[in-house]
């Protein structure tokens, strides 16, 4: 079903990274049972040890991939600590992955404004009530502040944290992977160059 989804043609031959990933996710759209814009998120810390979790890809163009976070947390503080972050996706429906690495940057004010005032009210709540990845003495503490916010909030716009933020990894890389019998993968990685890509394809 994935080898006959597949163009190859479109696969091997498309000279844009960024419309190629996005005729990619919308197939993962799809056939993903859920969460087809998962990527796994690495990063370092001060001590160059790295770091590896999920988060959910909100939004991608000619500019780089977007997620946003609490930039208090973990991932937060090392991204801030090295401004340089990887992801991978990978579509287990599809047999594909795309892997993206590159210098990171903030998104705008606006931007940041305008997603935070798109998320639901208590998802707005618990970015003010939660101190994200530090330690936490009870599940009752969480619970507290998730009150103690929504009865701060409890009318009106709820303003966003000036913590919590858009984060934009500007790609060095783009690489294409598929799945092929024995292990004789199809790997494609665009590598920016100048104001463009250069395109490789490398051994599986």
């Amino acid at each position: 079903m994935a080898d006959k989804a597949l163009n190859e043609a479109d696969f091997t031959e498309s000279d844009d990274p960024f419309a190629l990933f996005g005729r990619w996710l919308a197939e993962a759209e799809r056939s993903e049972p859920n969460d087809p814009n998962a990527t796994a998120l690495a990063t370092v810390d001060a001590d160059g040890m790295p770091n590896v979790r999920m988060v959910l890809l909100k939004g991608f163009d000619e500019r780089g991939f977007v997620f946003y976070t609490n930039l208090e947390s973990a991932k937060g503080r090392e991204i801030l600590g090295s401004m340089k972050a990887a992801m991978c996706f990978h579509w287990k429906s599809l047999r594909r992955q795309v892997r993206v690495r590159g210098p990171v940057e903030r998104v705008s004010d606006e931007e940041a404004d305008a997603y935070f005032a798109s998320r639901p009210r208590g998802s707005r709540i618990g970015a003010w009530a939660s101190k994200q990845s530090r330690p936490l003495e009870s599940r009752f503490a969480l619970e507290k502040a998730v009150a103690e916010y929504t009865a701060r909030y409890a009318v009106g716009t709820i303003p966003r944290p000036d913590y919590w933020t858009g984060l934009r990894i500007r790609p060095a890389s783009i690489e294409f992977w598929h799945d092929r019998p024995f292990r004789l993968h199809d790997r494609v990685v665009f590598s920016r160059k100048g104001e463009g890509w250069e395109k490789t394809r490398l051994y599986p």
